[in-house]
């Protein structure tokens, strides 16, 4: 089949670790045919389908030229989404108002028959940082607001809390207040530009020690390894952006029951792959966009998640 990636630029990848290069190796050595294309190449204008200018690629399995694309830039070939196989969205956050348009663009590309993996409206109505509000069995507690004394008082009753932004991501833009309140009121004047801008609030998780862990969902099922990623020289934040420690162990009971309940309703409504985040047994995330760990956790376990997600992906090409 013919997959199109909807990636950032591919002279950006760090293919080391890069999720979405091991994604087009497991499926070009499936025998797929990979295209690319980032967001600003897909344009739709009226009496014609949603367009990709893309490039055709084949990995040489070089780590330096790693790629050779047969066209120079994307502009040299045009192509209807709905002619591909399917179409594989896998731009970074952050989930920002270009973001956006592209899945207004790719869900009329549907609408003309094109199969979208994540779906567009399921990237919409799952933003990452709130999605854990419908599961509130499994979460911490958490608060979400403006407003600064309503932070306040979620501080006075818990003491030891987390404040981050609702568009952040690799653990920008967090920060940690103990029960001495140091710079509370500068922190919340920083992070809700003084009630513009919505706050979320979590009581701090002491087993954030022994890591983040990143649950993967694929096609619903759990992947039997979660990567733990573990702060590192004092810091409160585990992402490896923020330079946490990725360690691969064993799902706990704790992970798979998390995993195992929320994987299927995730799944029917279009996320073939999830990201669950967990720290000790709570859910603090569902990373939808741009999903990683694939390959921390094959050099560390050998468990193949690419294949794993190549085979969900054919399987749902089927549906």
């Amino acid at each position: 089949m013919h997959i199109l990636f909807i990636a950032d630029p591919l002279e950006s990848f760090k293919i080391y670790k890069d999720t979405t290069f091991s994604m087009m190796r497991e499926a070009q050595r499936r025998g797929h045919t990979l295209s690319v294309c980032e967001p600003k190449d897909i344009m739709w204008v009226r009496g014609s389908p949603v367009t990709a200018f893309v490039r055709d690629i084949t990995l040489t399995g070089h780590p330096d030229d790693w790629f050779v694309a047969r066209q120079q830039t994307p502009d040299e070939r045009p192509q209807p989404l709905k002619d591909f196989c399917a179409v594989v969205m896998r731009k970074d956050p952050p989930f920002d108002s270009e973001f956006f348009y592209a899945t207004h663009l790719l869900e009329q590309a549907e609408r003309e028959g094109a199969r979208v993996f994540n779906k567009p409206r399921a990237l919409r109505d799952h933003p990452e940082k709130l999605a854990i509000l419908e599961f509130p069995e499994f979460i911490g507690p958490t608060l979400v607001t403006r407003d600064a004394a309503d932070i306040r008082r979620f501080h006075a009753e818990h003491r030891d809390i987390i404040l981050k932004p609702l568009d952040g991501m690799g653990g920008a833009g967090i920060f940690r207040v103990k029960d001495d309140g140091l710079n509370l009121g500068s922190i919340i004047e920083t992070l809700n530009k003084e009630g513009a801008e919505t706050v979320m609030v979590q009581k701090f998780l002491p087993a954030i020690s022994e890591g983040d862990k990143r649950v993967l969902v694929i096609g619903g099922q759990a992947v039997p390894f979660s990567l733990a990623r573990i702060p590192q020289g004092g810091e409160v934040r585990g992402n490896l952006a923020a330079g946490g420690k990725g360690v691969a162990q064993p799902l706990t009971e704790r992970d798979r029951f998390i995993a195992e309940s929320l994987g299927p309703i995730l799944f029917s409504r279009g996320l073939l792959l999830v990201g669950l985040d967990v720290i000790g047994d709570s859910l603090t995330e569902i990373n939808v966009t741009s999903p990683t760990c694939f390959q921390e956790i094959f050099d560390q376990t050998g468990f193949d998640v690419a294949a794993m997600f190549v085979q969900a992906l054919e399987q749902a090409l089927k549906g």
